[in-house]
């Protein structure tokens, strides 16, 4: 026993002192946090622009709803796929945010909830765009049940059922992520997207390819346009006080 005791407090002194070089080599470890700054309102610019599509888009296929009367039968009529929503070479379902930007502002989280609605069996939007810590709002306006099942890889995942018509599910992101797929296990052709920002400047585009960013301090940024099957596109751009810049355009 006596010779163990040394050897005891020889593993207990090595082990401390493992401990202690992880903790001070971690690059987190008293790294003060880059300063969040006020914005000046009166100097923000804003930017806008279409996204185009220069191909030929696949053609929608039926999604044979059948065995769910309560799918099939619904006003909201016939459901298709399409990954692709273009029109008139505009794409629509495009997410474009601000992944460089030359200040952290010190933005507030917006009250309003981000809206997720279940119609037809089908979620509407099909891309949502949300800021850190800000509420979604999953709802069910089917007479079918749902089960939401969010698939981040940025965030915790959660998978819930929602009966029809019932009360929404509030939910919130805690760190950024882009394309966070959310599905019903329910009905397999039901997809969506969640994007999460640090920031409230980002957008996504409507039917004709159409978006526009507001609240930009002066500066120069990296715009991302992300699409959920072509990809990312990105540009530099500078913006000068009050200004509003048009034409700020990506093609796929």
């Amino acid at each position: 026993m006596m010779r163990i005791v040394p050897l005891v407090l020889a593993a207990g002194i090595i082990l401390s002192g493992c401990n202690g070089n992880q903790s001070s080599s971690s690059p987190a470890a008293g790294s003060p946090s880059q300063p969040k700054v006020a914005i000046d309102q009166s100097t923000t610019s804003s930017i806008s622009g279409t996204v185009h599509f220069a191909g030929t888009a696949p053609v929608p296929v039926k999604i044979d709803m059948g065995f769910d009367p309560a799918c099939a039968m619904s006003p909201r009529g016939e459901n298709f796929s399409s990954p692709i929503a273009a029109k008139e070479g505009k794409l629509a379902n495009v997410y474009v945010y601000v992944k460089k930007s030359p200040v952290i502002g010190d933005w507030a989280v917006p009250k309003e909830h981000v809206v997720v609605d279940q119609v037809g069996c089908r979620y509407e939007p099909h891309v949502v765009a949300t800021m850190v810590g800000q509420t979604v709002e999953f709802r069910n306006s089917d007479n079918t049940e749902h089960n939401i099942h969010a698939m981040p890889s940025e965030n915790p995942g959660w998978n819930e059922s929602q009966a029809p018509k019932s009360q929404a599910i509030l939910k919130h992101f805690d760190a950024p992520e882009v394309m966070l797929p959310v599905k019903c296990n329910q009905h397999p052709w039901m997809k969506m997207y969640v994007n999460v920002a640090a920031n409230p400047l980002f957008a996504v585009t409507d039917a004709s390819g159409h978006f526009e960013i507001k609240g930009l301090p002066p500066g120069e940024y990296t715009l991302a346009a992300v699409h959920e099957k072509l990809g990312e596109k990105t540009m530099t751009l500078k913006v000068t006080p009050k200004e509003q810049k048009s034409g700020v355009d990506f093609s796929f």
